[in-house]
């Protein structure tokens, strides 16, 4: 995998790192231009200059747009060995950034940071985007995220743009978002639409967590973190930390967390079953192969045990992931090739649930589900720049398989005593492999992407079960899945920019989908059956965006519609029977010929004054069922939100005050049993405390108002009311975080 290049940097050049003004990040893929050489930022943000005089340095970046650093500036740089940049009022493309990384002294940041880091599922997390919600089938653990309407395999969920892992479980208890080791995380990055097309095959949207970059300091450096935090409602507890050690050539880190969770009180006293235990322990090594390149090695492993899932049949005994990446990065300094990365990874899922401490009344069976699911594969990108254009190019390769079986041990009835065996997963696989490139195009007002994809999709069972294949004439399927967006940006004033981009993306259905066995994973509590003769359904997608940026204040309005064709749905089959006794029927997938999606994200941020800004949000998504003339289902409602945030004590003390209005969802799929939401009020407030440059205390109320409600998108409890899962009440929340990183 390694690459013999040769180093072409002269002993003589200095290496500037680029960092963002704001976040302190590295500001990577920047193309620079001093003198008579040019090339692009590493992976770490640095450049390497030739000091040439009174010469400009020219830096042209996505984000941050043209820049241009004089000769007194840059003789600074040389010294100081780092240049900050500003970002500028335009987005490229349409995306937004949530940043998590370890630091103080920012607004929005500190408010967030010690949660965060502490957080045991990035679903939950990932609702902190406006165009974000989860559904829920438990309180507090395996929140699935939907992005405007689109979920499970419609959307493509990575962690740094390349791994990803497959729910074992049927039921989704162990969505990828429930596997992303935060405390390693140093920003969630979401790609909404069928626009950006690198990181895989995308229909509805990516979200792209990034783990902490490689560290490489000139003498050797030791970093350090470690954070509690405790919830009075649930009794949830939480600690993380993390170590580092760095040098000229090597770079190590060591994380590892804890949380564990109880029952919780709702707002109208109710308790809801919420029992939880996670860990995760892991590191990220790197070492400097010489000044062009680096090789890294990420490994991650989570253990969930004991988690209560009061809206399904079962719950999680245990659930135990791994994930390993390999990666390699090099760049280069002369000629249109600057840079090449590439990695290999394996993902292991292996996931055990069962019904036994679920309270049944009759109870039918005693039944037990041990599954497993392992991805493997690799992605290789080339960056190519032509004077002020660049293109990416490359491919990628996914391996994903399932296989488990549920046992049923029959406690009433003539069966009684016996145990049957179902094949849930049938030992199926599904291999994709894709082609991608990315041309952009860059002027002083105007930046225009062409993105294409194009992707090979094989499916198969090993063992399938024979009631299931005498359903179907063939139960493998080979699919060519094209997808291509155009769109650009441009600059109507120093403040005003408007976007648009059509994408159109084609994806094939996911294992669930085309080889389920009898299992209740949809909405309702009917069996699905999985179809491998489904067609690969298509998004067109349009966004529209405008955007206004001045120092004190920032408007963005993005609206977007999606034609929907052959969308995978399903339907009744009153000829089969259910394999449970508890379930009303079974439900087989289809496509619809035609299905609609439209809506909007608007946003509002205001500096009141030097201390206090306030943020409002609006998102809606109106989705519609052509072929039946009726709403699709699990489609959040309207959804606005209200911040205001405050920094004093020269930026010690930093406090919050948060405001959610979620509006009633009254369009529903009455076919499927999805009944209406009311409306729901929700206010929180945060404040956290640097004690000093080391020690950080955050403490706050969560729904401070004890207000008694459940989300559109939480399931319901399975008993004899259906209850939906009602979120949490009032709870108070505590945090220390001590940091020398």
């Amino acid at each position: 995998m390694l690459l013999q290049l040769i180093n072409l940097n002269s002993t003589a050049q200095t290496k500037i790192q680029l960092k963002d003004k704001k976040t302190d990040l590295p500001v990577t893929n920047a193309t620079y231009t001093y003198g008579a050489g040019k090339g692009i930022s590493d992976k770490d943000g640095y450049i390497f200059l030739m000091p040439n005089g009174k010469k400009a340095l020219h830096i042209s970046h996505i984000q941050f747009g043209d820049q241009t650093i004089s000769h007194k500036k840059l003789e600074a740089a040389f010294s100081s060995g780092f240049i900050k940049l500003e970002q500028k009022s335009h987005m490229l493309l349409p995306v937004n950034f949530l940043q998590v990384h370890a630091g103080a002294g920012e607004r929005e940041q500190i408010a967030f940071q010690v949660q965060e880091k502490l957080a045991h599922d990035a679903g939950q997390l990932l609702e902190q985007f406006s165009s974000i919600s989860s559904i829920r089938k438990s309180g507090a653990y395996g929140f699935d995220p939907v992005l405007r309407g689109f979920k499970y395999d419609q959307l493509n969920l990575v962690i740094d743009g390349t791994q990803c892992a497959s729910a074992a479980c049927p039921n989704r208890m162990d969505p990828a978002s429930s596997q992303v080791p935060l405390n390693m995380i140093v920003q969630a990055e979401v790609l909404k639409g069928p626009h950006s097309l690198r990181y895989g095959n995308v229909f509805g949207g990516t979200i792209n967590f990034k783990s902490a970059d490689l560290h490489f300091a000139e003498q050797p450096d030791f970093s350090g973190r470690l954070s509690s935090s405790y919830e009075t409602n649930g009794e949830i507890f939480r600690t993380e930390g993390l170590t580092g050690f760095s040098n000229k050539r090597t770079s190590i880190k060591l994380f590892g967390s804890t949380s564990s969770g109880n029952d919780y009180e709702d707002g109208k006293g109710m308790d809801i079953p919420a029992n939880f235990t996670r860990n995760n322990f892991g590191g990220k090594l790197g070492f400097k192969l010489n000044d062009t390149q680096n090789i890294g090695l990420l490994v991650s492993n989570n253990f969930a045990k004991d988690v209560d899932f009061p809206a399904l049949p079962m719950d999680l005994r245990e659930d135990d992931t791994w994930l390993i990446n390999l990666s390699h990065s090099a760049s280069f300094y002369k000629g249109s090739l600057t840079s090449w990365n590439t990695s290999l990874y394996t993902t292991q899922v292996n996931h055990l649930m069962d019904n036994l401490d679920k309270i049944m009344n009759p109870g039918m069976a005693d039944a037990i589900t041990d599954a497993e699911t392992e991805n493997i594969g690799g992605r290789t990108e080339l960056r190519l720049n032509f004077d002020d254009d660049w293109l990416y190019i490359g491919t990628d390769l996914r391996i994903e398989s399932a296989k488990g079986e549920r046992s049923r041990t029959m406690l009433m009835g003539p069966m009684s005593g016996k145990t049957l065996v179902d094949n849930v997963w049938q030992d199926a696989k599904i291999r994709r492999n894709g082609l991608f490139a990315e041309y952009h195009i860059q002027q002083s007002k105007f930046h225009m992407v062409f993105s294409g994809r194009l992707d090979l999709n094989h499916a198969e069972v090993d063992k399938p079960d024979a009631n299931f294949a005498n359903q179907y004439d063939d139960l493998s399927s080979d699919y060519l899945n094209p997808s291509v967006s155009i769109g650009g940006t441009q600059m109507l004033s120093n403040t005003t920019s408007l976007g648009l981009w059509l994408g159109s993306a084609q994806r094939s259905p996911g294992i669930a989908e085309r080889f389920i066995n009898f299992f209740p994973i949809g909405l309702d509590p009917y069996e699905l059956i999985g179809n491998p003769q489904l067609e690969p359904e298509t998004n067109n997608q349009i966004d529209l965006i405008f955007d206004y940026k001045t120092e004190q204040t920032a408007i963005n309005i993005n609206l977007f519609s999606s034609f929907l064709r052959n969308y995978i749905s399903s339907e009744i089959r009153r000829d089969l029977s259910p394999r449970m006794g508890t379930s009303p029927g079974v439900r087989q997938f289809i496509n619809l010929d035609k299905a609609l999606m439209y809506g909007f994200e608007m946003s509002w941020r205001q500096h009141i004054s030097q201390n206090i800004q306030h943020i409002a949000e609006l998102a809606y998504t109106y989705g519609e069922n052509k072929d039946r003339d009726e709403a699709l289902p699990e489609i959040p409602p309207m959804e606005f939100r209200y911040r205001l945030l405050g920094s004093f004590i020269q930026n010690k003390l930093n406090t919050e005050l948060s405001f959610r209005n979620s509006f009633k969802q009254d369009r529903v799929a009455e076919s499927y049993g999805e009944t209406k939401t009311p409306a729901f009020q929700v206010v929180d407030i945060d404040a956290s405390y640097k004690i000093n440059k080391w020690l950080t205390l955050s403490s706050g109320i969560q729904n401070l108002f004890d207000e008694a409600y459940y989300e559109h998108l939480s399931r319901s409890v399975r008993s004899a009311e259906a209850r939906p899962i009602y979120s949490p009440g009032r709870s108070f929340y505590f945090s220390l975080a001590f940091s020398f990183m």
